[in-house]
C-alpha cells in the first residue's frame, strides 16, 4: 500500500479535491440557516438514499452479515459522524479558510497512525518533508493573516483539527473493507446509512428540525450539491482510492481541498486569482511531488551520473 500512485489514482484524487472542495462553500451557506446537527444529519441521509438507490438499480447484493455492518457504523462513526459535526460546528466559531489550513493536517495525522497501526504504511522523510511543504502552500494560498486569528476562538479550532484525527483513523479503518471483498459503493452507502440512524436522534431532540424556518432555493441546491456531490458521489472515489493506492495516499486528498475550493470559488464566483494562490500552488505541487518521489529520485539519480 506504501507505493507511488498512478495515474488514474491522480486523478480521482484530485476530483474528490473538488467534491469535498466544494462541501466548504455549501456549508458556508448553510451554516447560516440551518443547526449543525440538522446539516449533517440531511447530508448523511440524502446521500445514503442515493447510493442505495445506485445499489439497487445495479443489481448487487446489499450485506446482511453482523461484521460488515458493525464495520459500517465504525466507519460511519469516524469518517461521518464525528468529523463532519466538528467541521461544521468550528465553521460557526471560526473563518472557513482557518477550517481549512487545520484540516489539511489530516495527512501529518494519518502518516503517524498510519506507522503505528500498520505493516505497510511505515513513515518516510520524503513523505513528512511532502506533507508539510503541502501544508506551506495552504497557509500561503489561504493568505498568512488568517493565521493571525489563531488562537482567536481556541474550541473551534480545536474541534476542526479533531474532525481532521478523527479522519486520519477512519483512513486506516476503512482498509478492513478491501479484505471484505466489498464493491466500493457498499462501504460508501452503508456508512452514510449508518451515520444517519446514529445522528438522527440527536438532530431530532437537539435542533427539533420542523421547527425551523422555511428556507429558501440557495440553501436547498447547498444542501442537494452537498448530499450528493460532496458526499455520495465523494464517498464512491474515496472508497476506490482506498481500496487501490493505501490510506496515507488518500489522506493527501485534505492538502488538495483549499486550492480546489480557491479555484472553484473563481469559476464559479468569478472571484480574483492573487500572486498568493498562484505560489500556495507551486508549494503544494513541490509538496506532493515529494510524497511521490519519482521526481526526487530522478534528480538524485542523475547527480549520482554527473
Amino acid at each position: 500500500m506504501q507505493r507511488q500512485m498512478n495515474a488514474t489514482e491522480w486523478l480521482m484524487l484530485v476530483a474528490l479535491s473538488l467534491l469535498w472542495g466544494g462541501s466548504f462553500l455549501f456549508n458556508g451557506i448553510l451554516v447560516k440557516a440551518w443547526p449543525p446537527l440538522t446539516i449533517v444529519t440531511a447530508r448523511v441521509f440524502l446521500a445514503a438514499v442515493a447510493l442505495w438507490l445506485v445499489v439497487k438499480l445495479s443489481g448487487l447484493a446489499v450485506p446482511r452479515g453482523r461484521a460488515v455492518w458493525l464495520s459500517f457504523f465504525g466507519m460511519g462513526l469516524l469518517n461521518n459522524v464525528i468529523p463532519f459535526t466538528l467541521i461544521v460546528w468550528g465553521q460557526t466559531q471560526i473563518a472557513s479558510g482557518l477550517a481549512a489550513i487545520l484540516n489539511a493536517t489530516t495527512p501529518l495525522f494519518g502518516v503517524l497512525v498510519a506507522h503505528w497501526l500498520t505493516a505497510d504504511e511505515k513513515l518516510t522523510a520524503n513523505r513528512i518533508a511532502g506533507v508539510v511543504i503541502g501544508i506551506a502552500g495552504v497557509v500561503a494560498m489561504i493568505g498568512p493573516s488568517v493565521l493571525g486569528h489563531v488562537g482567536g476562538d481556541l474550541a473551534g479550532e480545536l474541534a476542526v483539527l479533531a474532525a481532521a484525527i478523527s479522519y486520519a483513523f477512519a483512513g486506516i479503518f476503512g482498509r478492513r473493507f478491501k479484505r471484505m471483498g466489498l464493491a466500493p459503493i457498499m462501504p460508501a452507502a452503508g456508512q452514510v446509512t449508518a451515520s444517519a440512524i446514529l445522528l438522527l436522534p440527536f438532530a431530532l431532540f437537539i435542533d427539533h428540525p420542523w421547527s425551523l424556518p422555511l428556507s429558501g432555493f440557495d440553501t436547498w441546491a447547498a444542501l442537494f450539491g452537498l448530499a450528493l456531490l460532496s458526499t455520495a458521489v465523494a464517498y464512491l472515489l474515496f472508497f476506490r482510492i482506498l481500496a487501490t493506492a493505501g490510506a496515507t495516499n488518500l489522506m493527501l486528498v485534505t492538502i488538495l481541498i483549499p486550492p480546489s475550493a480557491i479555484l472553484l470559488s473563481a469559476l464559479v464566483l468569478g472571484e480574483q486569482l492573487a500572486l498568493r494562490h498562484l505560489v500556495g500552488l507551486v508549494l503544494i505541487g513541490i509538496g506532493l511531488a515529494a510524497i511521490d518521489g519519482r521526481l526526487w529520485r530522478r534528480f538524485a539519480g542523475a547527480r549520482r551520473t554527473a
